[in-house]
């Protein structure tokens, strides 16, 4: 967005006051500040200033000294800019505790995406952001680009969901035997809490789909159209987030995309669909050679699978999803039309064949997921490998041929795994794969010395 076009934008909206500039840290974490709306001219131009000791910082916001980028190095600042086609109002803000606004041209309040620079203005290699553009960059270079849609699972609560206790969750009187799955009457008791998130998705320019009651009680999943730009696919998985969040609480809830909430009920995932065009724009997997390319990219995703888990799998409680009969999956596996296995090739007609990627946890970063998952399917191309035999069946039957080798059942695999990758280092960069593997030893760290209420029960 030119300054002009920003000009229009503020004509367009002459009550906004305030902007909310956020970056993404290498957890997926929104953070940045509140700022008046004149900002936003610098934001557009040269940049404005975060350190950039914010990429290197824990799932619980300390700074990890591993990364290199706190007092070390004299905590230096990057330049921050703002992603133009991010920019957008948003029904919260000031407005928020009088009623929240109504229309566009009511909100006081805009949002917008940053992406950090070095403070030469190149690429800076601990932005999530920069590391999906990267591979974007190798994907157009071989002349190709990707189609991509997420899907985002999530519960709604209504206990805080800061207060450590377990989630009490704003259910429609969902049992383990009554769960209302696809039910129109719980979708129709939070109605209020999905036209807010449609009302602020439509301002937001998300394509958000379907909205479906998910399995687990209080549990929900916004499906977003494909976009033929995958930066912008991953943008939106962002700020629906945020949505998602604001609404709630606009309505007196809270929403959490924890990976897996309540043990023995469905956890959250982010299930990515992806498909390549050509310089023609024409789908690469479709018609007979497409068949090919298609198993090719699957073998490129496998073959990465156990030392990428780290990415999707972004979290100490997200381990807990992976289990047997849960749709999430445990091993490395592919099938066609089949939701226990890790990649699945949806039932579509021939211009629609993509693949979809069902092993990341909702509160992964989308913009490391993507480009993993973009990285693995240039790979697999290039190479012309071949998958492993399809799984048929039940992918959690010790029976079922095919199951592959399982994924990493911890955190502490998983880093394992991941901290001398040299698929991590060409997926992710250097920096950002020793950055990460820092980061997650750090939270490791603090799991193995905190003390559980559970241990406290027990051993008083």
């Amino acid at each position: 967005m030119s300054v002009s076009n920003l000009d229009d934008f503020l004509k367009n909206h002459p009550k906004v006051e305030h902007v909310e500039l956020v970056l993404v840290d290498p957890n997926g974490i929104a953070r940045g500040k509140w700022a008046p709306v004149s900002a936003l001219k610098k934001a557009f131009s040269d940049g404005v200033n975060f350190p950039l000791s914010l990429h290197g910082l824990d799932v619980w916001g300390n700074e990890v000294d591993e990364t290199g980028l706190h007092i070390s190095s004299g905590d230096l600042d990057g330049f921050c800019v703002a992603a133009p086609q991010t920019l957008s109002v948003v029904p919260w803000g000031k407005s928020s505790k009088a009623g929240h606004a109504e229309t566009a041209k009511e909100a006081t309040t805009a949002q917008v995406l940053l992406q950090t620079l070095t403070a030469e203005h190149g690429y800076f290699g601990g932005c999530s952001r920069s590391v999906l553009v990267q591979v974007i960059d190798r994907l157009s270079a071989l002349g190709m680009s990707a189609v991509c849609a997420f899907e985002l699972e999530f519960h709604l609560l209504r206990s805080p969901a800061s207060s450590g206790e377990a989630f009490e969750m704003a259910s429609h009187g969902e049992t383990p035997d009554a769960q209302f799955m696809y039910g129109l009457d719980a979708l129709a008791e939070k109605a209020d809490v999905f036209a807010d998130i449609r009302t602020a998705a439509k301002w937001a320019d998300l394509p958000v789909d379907t909205i479906v009651k998910e399995a687990g009680p209080g549990q929900y999943e916004v499906n977003l159209n494909h976009r033929a730009d995958a930066l912008k696919a991953a943008d939106d998985v962002i700020l629906l987030k945020r949505i998602v969040r604001e609404c709630a609480r606009l309505n007196g809830l809270d929403a959490t995309f924890m990976a897996k909430p309540v043990i023995g009920q469905p956890g959250n995932g982010m299930h990515v669909h992806a498909s390549i065009l050509d310089a023609q724009g024409k789908n690469i997997f479709s018609g007979e050679v497409g068949d090919n390319r298609l198993r090719h990219a699957v073998a490129g995703l496998l073959s990465s699978m156990q030392e990428m888990a780290l990415v999707f799998v972004n979290t100490h409680n997200g381990f807990r999803r992976m289990a047997p009969g849960s749709y999430a999956p445990t091993r490395v596996n592919w099938g066609a039309n089949n939701r226990s296995v890790s990649v699945r090739l949806p039932a579509a007609p021939d211009i629609a064949k993509r693949l979809e990627h069902r092993v990341s946890g909702a509160d992964a970063n989308p913009y490391l997921v993507l480009a993993t998952i973009l990285q693995g399917i240039i790979e697999g191309l290039e190479t012309e490998q071949q998958p492993p035999p399809e799984l048929i069946g039940n992918a959690y039957d010790d029976a079922t041929p095919n199951r592959g080798e399982g994924l990493p059942n911890s955190q502490t695999a998983a880093l394992k795994a991941f901290r001398n990758s040299k698929f991590a280092a060409r997926a992710l960069g250097q920096m950002m794969r020793d950055n990460l593997a820092g980061i997650k030893q750090a939270e490791i760290d603090g799991f193995r010395d905190d003390i559980s209420p559970l241990e406290r029960r027990t051993f008083l």
